[in-house]
């Protein structure tokens, strides 16, 4: 495509915004302008050697790349060497420590049972609750799906804990993505691709900005009036916060984590659920075995918490509550106004994203837009079904 002699500011170095900027310099030739309230790019993703240790670090959470679709794991790998990673996590509730998600081993250890996988099917379907037609919330699909005993052991706590509400207030939705194994499989996610970036998440968002018609500007505030130097804004940040929060703030769950240094090895395993409503903390990673590839005399324990996201916080989980979503509807009104502005990622459209989620919408949008500007017609405000009918 021919240089359609833009100028284009995207407001967060983040994968949507690295995305978009390395699809319109490549294909469109548009200088684009990067910017990062962060001293860093990446993100959420940003990922840091500690200085102590030299583990490889998830600043912001542990992150596992996973994907179905052949044509991302192929564009992920163009920016950085995947090394193969299987995310086994453990769950240690009072009765001991098992296998998530739940699986024929964890079924058969904690009933001390030895079931086959048909036998195991019809023993939680004698488990689950069929009064129970269609679940109208998390607790009622995890009655109906695995029982009381299980859910009560694995989930309830955890979720508590995790979202700060009933399970009875959530949605069913949750817990549906979910999966039940009746086999041994203690694989975390079902996608065939699965790794983690040898240079870590940073380098490889680096490796996609690197572009001559990309320029970055970290520890740079987004600021309403920056959009007169440019044809138009491409917005990754929170959308209640580009409308200065004037219907009020979108709720999100944050995560926050105590950091401690030992000699060793903690606990053998990169993540472990503490599913107890009694255990204050959600879960503890150990950063060295996200790259099972090194050896580390020393060890980084991360315990975590989640609590709601105040001002200041890091926005992690959008709660999607009732109000949250006539909110968000009043936003996407406000949004669907604007000229020269597209709102892109999680953040801007108030959804959960894993990274190959985002990476792909990216990459279609920005097909879209090159195509529509190109053509004379109007930019797209924001990714096609991003925020339909379900907001």
């Amino acid at each position: 495509m021919n240089n359609m002699q833009k100028k284009v500011m995207i407001v967060g170095a983040g994968f949507s915004g690295a995305v978009i900027a390395r699809e319109l310099a490549e294909k469109a030739g548009i200088q684009c302008t990067v910017i990062d309230s962060r001293d860093h790019i990446g993100g959420n993703c940003h990922t840091e050697r500690d200085e102590e240790t030299n583990i490889m670090v998830h600043r912001y959470g542990p992150h596992i790349f996973h994907t179905n679709k052949e044509e991302i794991w192929d564009y992920i790998q163009k920016f950085g060497e995947f090394k193969p990673f299987i995310n086994r996590v453990k769950a240690s509730i009072h009765e001991g420590v098992f296998s998530l998600p739940i699986n024929l081993h964890t079924i058969n250890q904690f009933f001390g049972t030895r079931l086959s996988p048909n036998e195991a099917k019809d023993f939680l379907k004698e488990q689950g609750d069929d009064s129970i037609g269609d679940p109208a919330n998390f607790e009622e699909q995890a009655m109906k799906m695995i029982g009381k005993d299980l859910y009560e052991a694995f989930f309830k706590g955890y979720t508590q804990k995790q979202w700060g509400c009933s399970p009875k207030d959530l949605p069913a939705s949750i817990l549906k993505r979910l999966p039940v194994r009746f086999n041994y499989d203690d694989n975390y996610y079902s996608d065939p691709y699965q790794g983690i970036p040898l240079d870590g998440y940073t380098k490889v968002i680096e490796r996609i900005l690197n572009h001559p018609l990309i320029t970055i500007r970290l520890s740079t505030d987004w600021d309403r009036s920056m959009s007169e130097n440019y044809d138009h804004v491409f917005f990754s940040g929170p959308l209640d916060e580009f409308f200065d929060h004037k219907h009020g703030r979108l709720a999100y769950r944050t995560v926050f984590w105590e950091r401690k240094m030992m000699d060793g090895d903690f606990q053998g395993n990169a993540v472990i659920n503490y599913c107890a409503e009694d255990v204050v903390h959600t879960r503890i990673h150990e950063h060295k075995h996200f790259a099972p590839w090194e050896e580390h005399k020393k060890t980084l324990v991360f315990t975590e918490y989640s609590k709601e996201t105040e001002v200041g916080d890091v926005p992690y989980y959008p709660k999607r509550m009732t109000h949250d979503k006539d909110l968000l509807k009043a936003y996407v009104s406000e949004a669907m106004g604007q000229e020269g502005v597209s709102f892109i990622g999680r953040l801007a459209t108030y959804r959960y994203m894993d990274m190959h989620h985002v990476i792909g919408e990216a990459l279609d949008f920005a097909d879209e837009w090159i195509t529509e500007v190109s053509q004379g017609r109007t930019a797209p405000v924001f990714p096609a079904g991003s925020v339909s009918e379900e907001v």
